[in-house]
């Protein structure tokens, strides 16, 4: 049993992170939390904050209720924040966000009037149990390459995703809003999470389509499985058309879209590859459920990274959300190999 306690090598990761996200004496901060948040989180916030010398407060919001049809473990945004006036115009006046939330404001639809302001950056600390934390802390070294990857999206115009189980996806991603943080940020507006290591696209309307089949060891982050089948979707136009398979992998995934009833639940939201050097594919089969909230996954280094759900930029809402990396992958930004058989390539190599 991992046991959620004050350590104190925990705290000094808490330390580094902070500090290389520009928090130093004086600076303006506000930890953002929910009632659901996992209390180890906030403290060793708490704790770190107050070693810097930083300027803080801390606000707490009580976890929505659910309102899904079916269990719901990630939305790909928190709400927790529920258009509190209150509590908006006081993020808007601080430099750093400490976002504790149980699933991070990065899409949240406050955090864009909260950009807007022009004072505050944000960084998530994704609610894994520390242990997970203190092994993918963010480093400096990382934000050159991930800030290449991102520049090469802007640059492309198509992404081809292939694979030996047969995935064949072509996208435009030709004026896609293009992202991804090494982990940290210092500027205004600047969106960072703990883990980092992600470079990714927005695809906008009738934009993707192909074929992606995942194979045995691919994982679903929302279950928080690791595939033992093979499932096999057909993408048309930015929504996913067919789920094909005969295992139980296909048979959960198929039912738990369908019960949604909400079309933009199969549709497309990002696409990407993952940077994290010391993030591991085998990692997921250590920690029980509860232990972690699968951040580590959306970062392996050299996965395809594809997502189902709320895509704001093709002007998609929706709560249904899946993250899927997937090992072994090829894929190409018109014409140019940056993964080969899941292994980043040329100066994206780690």
């Amino acid at each position: 049993m991992l046991q959620e306690r004050i350590e104190g090598k925990w705290l000094d990761c808490f330390r580094r992170v902070f500090a290389l996200n520009g928090i130093s004496r004086g600076t303006k901060v506000a930890i953002l939390s929910e009632t659901q948040s996992r209390p180890v989180l906030v403290q060793l916030s708490d704790l770190a904050l107050h070693d810097l010398g930083a300027d803080y407060c801390m606000i707490q919001m009580p976890t929505p209720r659910q309102t899904a049809p079916v269990p719901v473990k990630s939305t790909g945004t928190s709400w927790a924040i529920q258009g509190n006036r209150a509590v908006i115009e006081a993020l808007k006046g601080v430099e750093v966000i400490v976002d504790c939330t149980v699933e991070g404001l990065i899409h949240a639809p406050e955090w864009p009037e909260i950009e807007d302001a022009g004072i505050a950056r944000l960084l998530v600390v994704c609610n894994e149990h520390p242990e997970i934390l203190e092994r993918t802390e963010p480093t400096a070294d990382i934000a050159a390459k991930v800030e290449l990857g991102i520049q090469m999206l802007r640059d492309a115009r198509e992404m081809r995703v292939t694979s030996p189980a047969g995935t064949d996806l072509v996208i435009d991603i030709d004026g896609a809003p293009c992202g991804g943080t090494p982990g940290f940020g210092t500027r205004p507006g600047a969106v960072a999470h703990w883990p980092g290591g992600l470079c990714l696209a927005f695809p906008g309307k009738n934009s993707v389509n192909g074929r992606i089949v995942m194979d045995v060891g691919d994982m679903n982050l929302t279950f928080k499985t690791v595939l033992t089948s093979r499932i096999d979707f057909t993408v048309e136009n930015d929504f996913v058309t067919a789920i094909k398979g005969d295992g139980i992998d296909a048979l959960h995934f198929r039912e738990y879209m369908e019960a949604w009833e909400d079309r933009n639940a199969f549709g497309m939201s990002h696409v990407g590859w993952g940077m994290h050097p010391r993030a591991k594919w085998v990692s997921a089969v250590m920690y029980d459920k509860r232990d972690m909230q699968a951040v580590e996954f959306r970062a392996l280094a050299g996965s395809f990274l594809w997502s189902t759900g709320a895509n704001q930029y093709a002007g998609r809402y929706t709560l249904g959300h899946f993250d899927l990396p997937m090992r072994n992958c090829t894929i190409t930004l018109d014409g140019r190999t940056v993964v080969k058989d899941g292994v980043l390539q040329g100066e994206l190599a780690v």
